[in-house]
């Protein structure tokens, strides 16, 4: 007989279902709690103070339940959205005077995240953390003495030997950048302390190596604006916030409307924090130059610029260039959120944003995000606000353009591709007749050489004939030549070169669509135009120019054609060039035909370079030959030798990680093959993942392929420097000989060129 009571299976059901709903409550619960912590802060009908206070009621109310939740957002806001930073830690002290406790577990919470920030080098998550427990000074949950004794052992850190100097840098600007918040507060009631503190740190900048400022630089001179290293100008902006007895006006402080709240709270003591120790793994954030390029004089009436050494600029600055990292992937949203900067009505908001738009583009050595990013966002900033954000851009444009002569080279290029850009998307307007100064300089000048690679870039964007209407008529000189092929077995006189026939005979059977092996029969019975000492079976000259010239000739319609042209016939290009002086051959013949387009040739030379057609270093040879000396400071052959510095490293990195991978799975292999009969049917079902355990032998061979591209990695460096220093040595000597300034425009290109892949080599 049944035991079960009647409609035991219904209860069990009810049961289940409250346990769903109950679960589901929860979860709207913790979804609306987590709304309302987001959202604080944002407008609202009601004032700041009210909602702060009416949300610190409803998360005590909660924090019985949802603890841990309230506990985890708030950390996240902390370090996700450093800008309401002031905003939080009121929310927090208000807590803390509800529920000591909590306040206690929070500092706790916020501790462990400043210091797992530290250890996994997420340098900009840190210096948040440590912004929000000195803020919390502010609010009377954290004593001012305990603050103190964090930031004196960052000090010790920052003073420790044998480290490198960015991991001693990051800690001083941490504590710099931390003290626009939290200097009142240690000037009022700990202000011996914070002195000694301050002393530390001069002492420490007056010590410090600052070799790396003039490579960073984006002028080589400090008229009209210095360009100052990083922390020599925040160190001079807090020394004027401290002759300004720590008051600023850019911080707000909704903390002060509860301060009778606050004063009364329970305080908490940091632990003791110590820095962990450094680690050769550990990547450091590099040094930068601050950049300038408007004061006050540079804006029309209304709001001031904040002077260079106010700590007012480093907020304003520090904050657009938080909305560009979190927001820099899509353009209209951040263009959006850059113009509702919170203070902009205290500020000329357009000036501040193209000032920092500039400083990314033009950060040293490189940019943080694609240069592109930065040219879509200004097109987007224009577009939303057309009314002054254009004139603003045009203004930056003219004072770019007239200290352009000072102007570091790796800038020069980014200025001509952001411009040239940014002109294709407002129809190449420009009102070029202001510059026609320029039009008396020598052709090498930066000025004259700007219009001419913008013009040549654009032409990239556009097409010939537009790129013609674009220059007034006085500008002629600076329009490229039309981009087509210059192949001379077609042109008048042609009869009386060596390969016409040949070339002729080529031109018939690859429209006949022939086979790589009949080219090859063509070419068979050139005569070597090299004497017998130089002649080599593997390398003819007059059928490296015949083929090449003739095959890029006949794929010249587009890019596609040249690439299909360039697949097809890979098995000549192989045999016919097999040395490295035959592959500079081939590059040779590639820009005799393409001299015109310098974009054909550089799709061309990374086309070659993928299929392994040339090597790098014939490639950097190539560049510095005696044949391409009239384009040495061209800018396209550097997008070249850029390009074939990236393969190389891009080629090496692939390798070493294809052996670690490796490595591992033999190392897993044979670990495994130890353990019991259980274990290894597992492991075989891992290995099924895995791929093919390796062999020995296969890692072998991998470590011999990684030594070889790290030989010729190496090779491809000694060639660029070597040459560089031929040639400018051969330059030097020339000039002092002939009893002429050597400090010509053609010398500082190239030295400019030699500091940008010392940069590039640098941070491979």
């Amino acid at each position: 007989m049944s035991r079960r009571r009647p409609h035991e299976e219904d209860d069990g059901y009810d049961r289940a279902y409250r346990k769903r709903r109950r679960v589901s409550e929860n979860q709207e619960i913790e979804d609306r709690l987590e709304t309302l912590i987001l959202r604080v802060g944002e407008k609202s009908s009601s004032s700041l103070e009210s909602n702060l206070e009416g949300l610190a009621s409803v998360l005590e109310a909660d924090l019985g339940t949802f603890r841990l939740k309230i506990l985890r957002i708030l950390t996240d806001c902390a370090i996700r959205m450093p800008e309401k930073c002031t905003i939080y830690t009121t929310l927090v002290g208000l807590l803390n005077a509800k529920n000591f406790n909590f306040g206690g577990e929070f500092v706790e919470y916020m501790v462990r995240t400043f210091k797992d920030s530290l250890k996994a080098c997420k340098w900009d998550a840190a210096r948040y953390a440590l912004r929000f427990l000195a803020d919390l000074v502010n609010c009377h949950v954290l004593s001012a003495s305990s603050l103190l004794q964090l930031l004196d052992n960052m000090i010790d850190a920052a003073n420790e030997d044998n480290v490198p100097q960015v991991r001693r840098d990051w800690y001083v600007f941490a504590i710099l950048s931390t003290l626009p918040w939290v200097g009142r507060e240690l000037y009022e009631k700990k202000e011996s302390a914070l002195e000694r503190l301050l002393v530390s740190i001069e002492v420490f900048l007056n010590k410090r190596n600052k070799k790396h400022h003039n490579a960073l630089r984006v002028w080589a001179l400090d008229n009209p604006h210095p360009q100052e290293e990083y922390l020599d100008c925040l160190w001079s902006q807090i020394r004027k916030l401290r002759q300004d007895n720590w008051a600023e006006k850019h911080i707000p402080r909704p903390y002060l409307a509860f301060d009778s709240i606050l004063c009364e709270a329970l305080q908490h003591s940091l632990p003791a924090i110590l820095p962990p120790p450094h680690h050769e793994s550990y990547i450091y954030p590099m040094p930068w130059v601050v950049f300038r390029m408007f004061d006050y004089t540079d804006c029309p009436e209304g709001p001031i610029l904040p002077g260079a050494h106010s700590i007012e600029r480093f907020l304003i600055e520090e904050h657009l260039h938080s909305i560009i990292e979190m927001y820099h992937l899509e353009r209209k949203d951040c263009a959006a959120h850059l113009l509702n900067f919170p203070y902009k009505l205290k500020i000329p908001l357009e000036y501040c944003i193209v000032e920092v738009m500039f400083s990314e583009l033009f950060h040293m050595p490189a940019p943080r995000y694609l240069e592109i990013a930065y040219g879509a966002i200004l097109i987007e900033l224009c577009k939303l606000q057309p009314s002054t954000m254009p004139q603003v851009l045009a203004q930056a444009t003219e004072i770019l353009f007239m200290r352009i002569d000072s102007m570091n080279v790796s800038c020069f290029d980014r200025f001509v591709c952001w411009f040239s850009y940014h002109l294709s998307n407002f129809q190449f307007r420009w009102s070029w007749d202001d510059w026609e100064s320029c039009l008396d300089l020598d052709a090498e000048h930066p000025k004259p050489k700007f219009i001419r690679e913008v013009m040549l870039k654009s032409m990239r964007l556009s097409y010939y004939q537009r790129i013609r209407e674009i220059l007034p008529e006085q500008f002629n000189r600076f329009i490229p030549v039309k981009p087509e092929p210059d192949y001379k077995y077609a042109k008048e006189g042609a009869a009386s070169l060596p390969g016409t026939t040949a070339a002729h005979q080529l031109v018939v059977s690859i429209r006949q669509k022939c086979t790589p092996e009949e080219v090859l029969g063509v070419l068979k019975d050139l005569p070597n135009p090299r004497s017998e000492e130089e002649a080599d079976s593997r390398f003819n000259p007059l059928k490296i120019d015949v083929f090449v010239q003739t095959l890029l000739n006949l794929g010249s319609k587009s890019f596609s054609h040249s690439f299909a042209a360039i697949s097809k016939f890979h098995y000549v290009f192989k045999i016919l060039a097999e040395s490295e002086e035959a592959q500079i051959c081939v590059l040779r013949n590639m820009f005799e035909l393409w001299h015109h387009h310098q974009q054909m040739m550089l799709v061309l030379v990374d086309k070659m370079l993928k299929t392994q057609i040339v090597e790098c270093s014939a490639v950097a040879n190539w560049i510095f030959s005696k044949e391409m000396a009239a384009e040495f400071t061209k800018t396209y052959l550097w997008e070249i030798l850029h390009l074939t510095i990236k393969k190389m490293n891009k080629h090496v990195i692939k390798l070493g990680g294809e052996l670690s991978e490796a490595r591992e799975k033999l190392a897993r292999a044979e670990s495994s093959s130890s353990e019991s009969e259980e274990e290894d049917d597992d492991s075989s079902k891992k290995k099924a993942d895995d791929g093919e355990k390796p062999s020995e032998e296969m890692v072998e061979r991998m470590e011999e392929k990684l030594e070889v591209a790290q030989a010729d990695q190496k090779n491809l460096f000694l060639i660029i420097f070597q040459r560089f220093i031929m040639i400018l040595s051969e330059h030097l000597v020339r000039c002092d000989t002939d009893g002429r300034d050597y400090n010509t425009h053609w010398y500082r290109w190239t030295i400019g060129r030699l500091q940008e892949v010392f940069l590039a080599v640098s941070i491979k």
